[in-house]
């Protein structure tokens, strides 16, 4: 039996996406892992430590080792990192795997350094970066290494990655620290500043995921959300609507638009034809955002899609980078 040592890792602020070579995506958890105080151990990591998030007594902390797509927490993330490699691949494999993992496109030296070192301490035994929307390209299928001009919106848990992808590269690009995790900070804020009422970060999540949008729908959709009064101090619920959601998210919808628009303005005439010809695809799991892909084209005027399954395309492209680039080698030996 021939054992596959080749794996992608999609490293997010949100969550973390393992692709194994030969099986595909493997593992999806949530960039999340709680520690105990006291001891100085960790107590649980994935979705077992997301479930504790806000609901931690003293002694025990979750916390996000990945913060806005850059490691925060260097130790935590190595854990982390081992943890998940270990389970994706099983924990009687002995092969060191040969990592390809995403940075966001503005990551610094000192940043990419730092996630190389964390990989290989969770016991890799090459590392090969890419930048996230080189991957999210090729993990939608497009093929990166022709002379033509694609844009990618990447919208992560912490970073927005835009870029135009041509020849194997980002062409140009501008990476912001607003994505996922601000659209929820949003809501959060609105629903303190309107009615009054604390929520936390998973309440904001799951009205995100439910009503949010960013774009007028025929209908609105309601619902209850429980949280604390800041009058009273005491729990209340209160119904909103996706109106709202929308009221709360249209600022850090605009941040997006903007920066899209800096791309597009920056781009060389001929990709940007390409461009207008083949229009922009968004991917993350910020992408699936209800209203953004309709908000998107109606300022920029450009077609724009949705990627088939935005959630993984940075995952599948980067298990598949390596196939293309040494493809690439190969072709460019035989003189081809």
């Amino acid at each position: 039996m021939i054992l596959t040592t080749d794996i992608g890792i999609d490293l997010g602020t949100s969550s973390v996406l393992i692709y194994v070579k030969g099986k595909g995506v493997v593992l999806k958890e949530p960039t999340v892992l709680a520690l105990d105080r006291d001891k100085n151990t960790i107590k649980a990591i994935g979705e077992e430590a997301r479930q504790m998030l806000g609901k931690t007594p003293e002694n025990i902390v979750a916390i996000r080792p990945i913060k806005q797509g850059v490691i925060s927490d260097y130790a935590g993330t190595e854990r982390m990192l081992k943890y998940f490699i270990q389970k994706a691949l099983g924990k009687k494999s002995y092969v060191k795997p040969r990592v390809t993992i995403s940075v966001p496109t503005a990551a610094t030296e000192v940043e990419r350094k730092a996630v190389d070192g964390a990989v290989r301490q969770a016991g890799a035994r090459e590392v090969i970066i890419v930048d996230e929307p080189i991957a999210a390209a090729l993990g939608t299928g497009i093929e990166i290494m022709r002379p033509c001009g694609n844009m990618v919106v990447d919208i992560g848990g912490g970073t927005t990655d835009i870029a135009v992808v041509s020849l194997g590269g980002a062409v140009q690009y501008e990476s912001i620290k607003v994505a996922g995790a601000d659209f929820d900070e949003a809501i959060i804020r609105y629903m303190r500043k309107k009615h009054n009422l604390l929520i936390g970060e998973r309440t904001a999540e799951e009205i995100k995921v439910k009503i949010g949008t960013v774009y007028d729908k025929p209908e609105p959709l309601k619902m209850d959300v429980r949280g604390r009064n800041l009058v009273t101090g005491l729990p209340k619920t209160i119904t909103i609507t996706s109106e709202e959601t929308m009221e709360a998210m249209k600022e850090t919808a605009a941040q997006v638009i903007e920066a899209i628009h800096s791309v597009l303005e920056k781009t060389p005439p001929e990709l940007a034809a390409d461009i207008a010809d083949r229009g922009i695809i968004l991917t993350g799991g910020g992408a699936l955002l209800d209203g953004l892909e309709q908000l998107i084209e109606e300022k920029t005027g450009m077609n724009t899609v949705t990627a088939e399954d935005p959630m993984t395309c940075v995952v599948i492209g980067t298990g598949r980078y390596l196939e293309v680039t040494e493809e690439k080698k190969g072709k460019i030996a035989e003189g081809k």
